[in-house]
């Protein structure tokens, strides 16, 4: 797949255009689009979103934060009247402005972690996500992959979280210097308070190899067998017990 010449990516903005046409087959095969509401955050040159249009969306709403993208993209699909395409920083778009997308993304690496974090939680807007983040955040957002920390945690608390596929920076233009991991997340469907959440992940994994007796403000909140574990030898159940029982007050 070639890039238009009169594209450039732009390193601000993290931008690294997936070129392997198979790479995005394999990726849209993974999630289910046909008559779907389908949100594409940062579509770039339009290579995911193109094989989406094949896939017949009801509804296909591309969010591009790069003006001259944002421009190329709306010239490009001005026929489709089921595309809706927002020159908007996906960091700063109020999604409760949308109800039960699919979110699918090739997603720049330097906002990836806030993006994971900002779209988990909003069980209302979002019932499917499929991602391409690197590697290494990917494994740190699932439980099986390694110790217990708050990316982790939180993956699994608000939904069902799993690394689809590795792929290498041979398939980008420019190539990225990291593997990248496709990672597919299914939402619980359960509303959670936020501010607790945050607030939790925020201070209770602030010293991690510390034991957990350490923390006082936590204490009163666990079992008094673990007092002796380090936050990161707990596992899901242990830590979700504690989240559960902790009563959080807006001060």
């Amino acid at each position: 797949m070639k890039i238009e010449k009169n594209i450039k990516n732009k390193k601000s903005l993290g931008q690294n255009f997936l070129i392997d046409k198979n790479i995005i087959k394999k990726i849209i095969n993974r999630i289910q689009i046909k008559d779907k509401k389908i949100l594409e955050i940062g579509p770039g040159n339009g290579s995911l979103t193109d094989e989406i249009i094949k896939k017949k969306p009801k509804s296909l709403l591309l969010i591009e934060k790069d003006n001259e993208l944002f421009h190329y993209l709306k010239k490009k699909y001005e026929k489709y009247k089921f595309i809706n395409i927002l020159n908007k920083d996906i960091l700063k778009y109020k999604f409760e402005n949308i109800k039960n997308y699919k979110i699918i993304s090739n997603l720049p690496y330097n906002i990836s972690r806030k993006i994971l974090l900002n779209t988990f939680i909003l069980y209302n807007n979002f019932d499917e996500i499929i991602f391409m983040i690197q590697k290494e955040l990917a494994e740190k957002f699932d439980i099986s992959k390694s110790k217990m920390n708050k990316y982790n945690f939180y993956s699994n608390l608000c939904g069902e979280y799993k690394i689809m596929f590795n792929v290498s920076p041979n398939v980008f233009y420019p190539k990225p210097k990291v593997i990248s991991s496709v990672i597919k997340f299914k939402n619980k469907k359960k509303e959670i308070n936020r501010n607790k959440l945050d607030y939790f992940l925020k201070y209770f994994f602030k010293n991690k190899r510390k034991k957990i007796k350490s923390n006082k403000e936590f204490l009163e909140y666990i079992d008094k067998n673990i007092l002796d574990y380090r936050y990161e030898d707990l596992n899901y159940v242990q830590i979700l017990k504690i989240y559960q029982r902790f009563k959080f007050t807006i001060s």
